[in-house]
């Protein structure tokens, strides 16, 4: 790649060949670029440690992943299949862990376009879901892997409703084990990466039957193919699936069972067993054997949405300061298009929702280190607001990361169109999260549900007494509010105590209209199941209401955090402020709905959040080189540190196989028709 610089050094140092268009914005910070990098990655060593690795896997072509967009399926996953050969090899030399940060930065450094990565599912529902018996037998194989398993629960026919998965697992006292079958040709087993070509096993959810009787979702481990020579074993019918929209290094595959059986032992039985007579013993919660699945949508946050929409972002940045088209005054020239306002507000929200991502990112999984252990261990107490925040917040964050990545692909204009620009990609591959690992509309009722439980116990008990034991996510809901906004000039908007009591009071009002609806429905008669569905739109609206609620004072409480540096906290204050307002003024009509805000008051808001915009215009660049994606992890044209987004999209274009292959169309069809043309003149 032309004109590559990398270095361990930190980007603020590398001038050689910049675009002075881009080289400029860099100049006269406001704050400390590698100090707000730092603290992104969790502290200075962090950021050194990322970059070394970085550094290493960079220096290696094998590593490479410049030629991916003109590759087909087949090559895109015969590469990541070697790229994940040569990094396992390479952890194994170095004394790498699987769980340490070494392999985030790994991915990170090769944008995920690696394999294994459902085999690693797998490890965490182990660690989830099995017994410390079965974690010592399984996990040391799939760590040094002698096997590779793949995570099989969405079906043809069934994903985010685990109730209804048909796979079904049968057990036999008078063998001691179990009879897994796909009954149904809906039943396949259908997406699971790692599937298709490259699993040895496979953990399957079904519905465990024993006793007369069927006990719900559970997961089995089993062989689906020869250790020897890598065929599929006795009754296994698996391939890959095809096509995709992204993913094409991925193996999605499809999985049918002809009464496929295995031992007793191979159940993951930490929190539920069948003894040998076929006895079922339940330990914990029943929800304790969805906990993989909220592990999965915890890790899913920083590992998929954040960094997809950090890049869109730096790309989209950097392009719109060389990208010079039109004229502000015809005297003078083109200028900057990030110069318009209307680009501003295109890039300016999203560049603010990945900082508030990120920092909620790591509020969650602050109260996930804090809870899983306790509910491995069946103390389950704080599992259900953690499923809701993970349920809420995948979808969300998956919501938004989407449409702000097409934002900025749209904002790059005909170049953002190219797979060259980096931004497609990035737009699909995130496509992908609004259905994996729960369906997002599915996941947003799951939050509802928690939330309408919430609200009726706060109702039935004493407010002072709950709210001391109301979880912290929901304690809004026992608060007093205000009802009507206090605000009276445009500064007041930039209060983070009062906008976040503003979506407070929003999420609260529709939590208790969804609420009051179902009762009225159900008072009225009507079934409790049918009143659910006939109020699914509210509830909906209660959740996103919510989840917005929370990222808001989320942000404002990690700015609090930023207090004693001053010039990063101005930065920050002013992307919180535009992250809230933006959200407020794009869903104006909740907070107008009872009279919580005025118009006039509407009008001041987004007179304060047009304000940000050209107060955010000098900081924008600096802000994405935070980021610090090196030029080999974005992939993009238009996006490297350099600025040269012309010269690198007019020499990779020529990369293009179309370029030195010949035509073949010319001499079939081509030719002959223009000489036929040719005959009649």
């Amino acid at each position: 790649m032309a004109n590559q610089i990398y270095s361990t050094t930190p980007r603020s140092t590398w001038k050689k060949g910049v675009n002075p268009d881009l080289d400029i914005e860099r100049q006269n910070k406001s704050f400390d670029v590698e100090r707000l990098t730092n603290i992104l990655d969790g502290g200075a060593e962090f950021t050194q440690k990322r970059r070394q690795i970085e550094s290493i896997i960079h220096s290696s072509p094998v590593y490479s992943i410049k030629n991916n967009y003109f590759m087909s399926q087949n090559q895109r996953y015969e590469a990541a299949i070697q790229k994940s050969v040569h990094y396992q090899k390479l952890m194994k030399q170095r004394g790498w862990k699987e769980d340490g940060a070494e392999l985030r930065y790994i991915n990170r450094a090769l944008a995920g376009d690696t394999a294994f990565n459902i085999h690693l599912v797998f490890q965490k529902a182990l660690k989830s879901l099995g017994s410390d018996e079965q974690i010592k037998k399984w996990g040391p194989l799939t760590e040094n892997f002698q096997i590779i398993v793949t995570y099989a629960q969405t079906e043809m026919g069934h994903g985010t409703y685990l109730q209804g998965l048909e796979t079904t697992a049968t057990y036999d006292a008078s063998t001691q084990e179990f009879v897994l079958n796909t009954p149904t040709l809906s039943a396949t087993k259908w997406w699971p990466g790692d599937l298709g070509k490259t699993a040895t096993h496979a953990l399957i959810l079904a519905q465990l039957y024993c006793s007369g009787r069927c006990h719900g979702m559970h997961g089995f481990f089993v062989p689906i193919r020869s250790l020897q020579d890598h065929s599929p074993l006795p009754g296994i019918t698996v391939g890959d699936i095809g096509p995709k929209m992204n993913f094409e290094q991925t193996d999605n595959g499809f999985l049918q069972l002809d009464h496929v059986r295995i031992p007793r032992e191979n159940m993951l039985n930490r929190f539920s067993q069948v003894l040998p007579d076929g006895t079922y013993v339940k330990r914990g919660t029943p929800q304790s054997n969805y906990l993989a699945m909220t592990v999965i949508r915890i890790q899913l946050l920083a590992g998929e949405f954040i960094p997809a929409l950090m890049k869109a972002c730096t790309i989209a940045t950097r392009y719109s300061v060389i990208r010079r088209q039109s004229k502000i005054k015809p005297s003078e020239p083109e200028v900057k298009i990030l110069d318009y306002q209307t680009q501003q507000e295109k890039l300016f929200p999203q560049l603010a929702k990945a900082y508030a991502f990120h920092f909620i990112d790591k509020s969650i999984n602050e109260f996930f280190k804090e809870s899983y252990q306790e509910i491995l261990n069946g103390n389950a107490t704080s599992l259900p607001e953690l499923h809701a925040l993970s349920a809420g917040m995948k979808a969300m964050m998956s919501d938004h990361s989407i449409l702000g990545a097409e934002v900025c692909r749209r904002a790059c204009g005909g170049h953002g169109y190219s797979l060259l620009s980096g931004l497609p990609s990035l737009v699909t591959k995130i496509t992908a999260s609004c259905t994996y690992e729960g369906e997002n509309t599915v996941l947003y009722l799951q939050t509802a549900r928690y939330l309408v439980k919430s609200y009726l116990q706060v109702q039935s008990s004493q407010g002072s007494l709950l709210q001391t034991t109301l979880p912290q996510s929901i304690q809004y809901l026992t608060s007093t509010l205000t009802d009507r906004c206090p605000a009276q000039k445009t500064a007041d908007f930039l209060s983070p105590a009062l906008y976040t009591e503003a979506y407070a009071h929003v999420a609260a009002r529709l939590i208790r209209n969804s609420a009051h609806k179902l009762h009225e429905l159900t008072s009225s008669g009507t079934d409790q199941y049918v009143a659910w569905n006939q109020t699914t739109i509210l509830l909906i609206q209660a959740a996103k209401a919510h989840c917005y609620h929370f990222t808001v004072k989320t942000f404002v409480d990690s700015l609090r955090k930023l207090e004693n540096e001053p010039e990063i906290y101005q930065v920050m204050k002013r992307l919180c402020d535009l992250y809230a307002l933006n959200g407020l003024v794009s869903n104006l009509g909740d907070f107008l709905h009872d009279g919580y805000m005025s118009g006039a008051q509407a009008d001041l808001a987004t007179a304060a959040y047009v304000d940000l915009l050209s107060l955010i215009r000098k900081d924008a660049v600096l802000l994405t080189d935070a980021f610090d994606f090196s030029d080999e992890s974005l992939n993009s044209a238009l996006g490297c540190y350099d600025g040269n987004a012309y010269e690198r999209l007019f020499e990779w274009a020529q990369l293009s196989p179309t370029n030195t292959e010949g035509n073949p169309a010319y001499e079939k069809y081509l030719r002959p028709f223009l000489k036929s043309n040719r005959s009649k003149l």
